[in-house]
């Protein structure tokens, strides 16, 4: 996995990291039209495998959504990178999420951003796939995901490129 270096050994574009550990899977692969549509941006998917969420960029904390469920950011390179856990996890009203920052923080690719009790997400009936989506897409000339498989938490998932 990873993306291909020129023969300088030089890597171009905007790197956006995975906030949490887990498996990787296309937007198209989550079982949400706003998603999998690409209605909110371009972006990847990850099946977590653990309750902690980190910022994927450097950046300031645009929205945390009181539920938890959800964090946006506005990265240092002008991307505005939503951080989704699960899908429809917003009707949990905040059950089972723990915020851990708040809106106009300043924040490092790495911070705790969220964390979440996947387990008892997974048993009140709720998909765990994690959106990791640029909301401003269009200010991109391409977007390129690393493909599927594991990833750890920091490992670079996006490639954004102007």
């Amino acid at each position: 996995m990873g993306f291909l270096k020129d023969i300088f050994g030089r890597s171009d574009g905007i790197k956006i990291c995975a906030p949490c550990a887990g498996r990787l899977k296309s937007l198209q692969e989550v079982k949400d039209p706003t998603f999998s549509a690409g209605l909110l941006g371009q972006g990847i998917a990850i099946v977590p495998a653990d309750g902690k969420f980190y910022a994927p960029v450097d950046g300031i904390v645009a929205t945390v959504f009181p539920t938890g469920h959800a964090a946006a950011i506005k990265a240092a390179c002008d991307a505005d990178v939503l951080l989704h856990i699960g899908l429809d996890t917003v009707k949990l009203n905040g059950k089972y999420f723990t915020i851990h920052v708040e809106e106009g923080q300043q924040v490092k690719k790495g911070d705790l951003l969220l964390e979440a009790d996947l387990e008892a997400v997974r048993e009140a009936g709720y998909d765990t796939s994690t959106p990791i989506v640029i909301c401003n897409s269009d200010a991109f000339d391409k977007i390129e995901t690393s493909g599927a498989g594991e990833v750890a938490a920091g490992d670079e998932i996006l490639r954004l490129i102007k």
